[in-house]
């Protein structure tokens, strides 16, 4: 993307109808780490590919708690995720504190993406640089949203974000309709596999860089888990069980050598004869 006369304000429209400023923020959460997030009738869960800075450094947070039945995975800057998600457990803790009860999720997933509006429309102010994939779960059920610096919101059965996301995508669109009907380990294999498509080609999910986010009932491998459906992280050891039950990614086989010719074969000889 090239700089143009209408990108040096997020207030200008082009002639074509665009605000540069917060396409140019989409684009940074499209150069985030991927994340994925599917949802069934009990869970909704969220799976997010860590990065490193180098061998020295730790792998980045990329799942935030919210509330007990509210999480968060992010792409994009961690800088502006750290401030936004102080602002959802800010709304979290005034709807307990004023009307004692649990904020809705739609509730909350509006009142960011109403935040990241006003980033928008008023001069003097960048839009956020982050997207996020939201998932809870209150009376009517497990959610998933995803949440986007234009303001924009959406629901969703599965989506993806982040760097390579379409590949996820891809997956996701071919095996959506078995989710509704998945339990948790299902769910979770489905979205190691999803994820384990936006990888490049040499690298592969381990312990260390892969987090899982689960909104729902405890699965047969959680333990210590509180009553409820409280949402948590699962990292380190606790995952390797689920990278475990994961089916090989199958390998095309090379393409096969082109068979020599017959030895009375003469269709390679001669000149080549043109049709009249």
């Amino acid at each position: 993307m090239f700089r143009n006369t209408y990108d040096s304000d997020n207030t200008v429209f082009s002639p074509q109808g665009r605000l540069h400023q917060v396409e140019y923020a989409l684009e940074a959460v499209k150069q985030g780490s991927a994340a994925v997030g599917l949802r069934s009738k009990t869970h909704s869960i969220l799976l997010a590919l860590k990065r490193s800075t180098g061998e020295l450094a730790s792998y980045q947070q990329k799942m935030f708690r919210i509330d007990d039945h509210i999480g968060i995975a992010i792409a994009g800057l961690t800088s502006d995720a750290r401030v936004l998600s102080n602002f959802m457990r800010q709304q979290a803790m005034s709807s307990r504190m004023l009307f004692n009860r649990a904020v809705p999720v739609n509730r909350l997933v509006s009142s960011i993406a109403d935040k990241a509006q006003v980033n928008t429309q008023e001069y003097g102010r960048r839009p956020y640089g982050v997207g996020f994939l939201v998932i809870g779960q209150d009376q009517s059920g497990p959610h998933l949203y995803e949440f986007s610096p234009s303001g924009n919101s959406y629901e969703y059965f599965a989506v993806s974000i982040g760097a390579r996301s379409q590949s996820a995508k891809t997956y996701l669109e071919k095996h959506y309709a078995e989710f509704p009907e998945c339990n948790l380990e299902e769910l979770i294999k489905h979205g190691l596999h999803s994820l384990r498509e936006t990888l490049q080609q040499d690298k592969e999910l381990t312990i260390n860089n892969t987090s899982i986010g689960i909104v729902g009932p405890a699965g047969q491998h959680e333990v210590g888990v509180l009553a409820g459906d409280s949402f948590r992280i699962l990292e380190g050891e606790k995952i390797d069980v689920y990278l475990k039950s994961m089916v090989p990614k199958e390998v095309e086989p090379p393409a096969a050598a082109p068979e020599a010719a017959a030895p009375g074969d003469n269709a390679g000889d001669g000149d080549v004869q043109m049709g009249e």
